[in-house]
């Protein structure tokens, strides 16, 4: 029986190159080609093929995934773009292929994860699967009842898309922590502005079971044992849960 071989947007992410979604899209735009042919939506990839993205060959990434908690400073850019000098990868400098696991806007601070796993990330950034992400909030003024309920309610940031209710706590007059299951682009910062309020100051502490503890601003770590198979935990029932419903 000839051997099927994997799906060329698996293979991508496999080789820590992007995420599933993100393969798409590079396959969609011309970049990927398989023996040297454009590629396209649906290829797969036998162990003797050649697979180029923007002309440079890849390959799968073997052994255990890179997983890196970083404290992003405000001002760095969640891209992998280097032509833009606030991008972090280059100001992490990892000596592998990495990429963000989601994003933080640039203004905002805090925990990042990174990986070279597409397969990992993707399992990590679905929101169906409701995995938790824990922000402090600095506002620019004193914080209510009323809007810390009408925060944790849902909140109609655009038209037509409300936000899923939420936990929300308030941490001092002016500070709040608020706990999402989904991450939708500055998210906090529109819900926060549709009760006018301003962020004067965002940081994210705890993806899933990752917290960013004492780690300094600009650092990273490489997550520990017992994290990454309390991470694995949680992302195999999730997967479970999925294909039971």
């Amino acid at each position: 029986m000839a051997e099927e071989g994997v799906r060329l947007n698996k293979f991508i992410a496999e080789a820590g190159i992007a995420s599933r979604r993100a393969a798409d899209r590079l396959i969609e735009d011309g970049h990927v080609t398989l023996n040297g042919r454009p590629a396209v939506l649906g290829d797969k990839v036998l162990p003797e093929d050649t697979v180029c993205v923007d002309g440079n060959p890849i390959k799968r990434e073997t052994g255990t995934a890179v997983i890196l908690a970083f404290n992003k400073p405000r001002g760095l850019e969640c891209t992998s773009d280097h032509g833009n000098e606030d991008n972090v990868i280059d100001f992490i400098n990892y000596p592998k292929r990495i990429f963000t696991i989601g994003r933080l806007d640039k203004e905002s601070e805090g925990l990042l994860l990174l990986t070279n796993d597409g397969d990992l990330a993707n399992k990590i950034m679905r929101s169906r699967y409701g995995h938790e992400k824990e922000y402090v909030v600095s506002l620019d003024r004193d914080v209510t009842p009323e809007f810390i309920k009408g925060m944790a309610s849902g909140v109609p940031i655009e038209e037509g898309v409300v936000t899923r209710k939420c936990k929300v706590f308030m941490e001092d007059p002016r500070t709040i922590r608020i706990i999402l299951k989904q991450g939708l682009n500055r998210q906090i910062r529109k819900m926060c502005a549709y009760f006018g309020y301003g962020v004067v100051r965002l940081v994210r502490v705890r993806v899933m079971n990752i917290e960013l503890g004492n780690l300094k601003s600009g650092r990273y770590r490489d997550i520990s044992k017992k994290e990454r198979e309390e991470l694995m935990g949680i992302l195999d029932k999730s997967t479970l849960a999925e294909k039971d419903n």
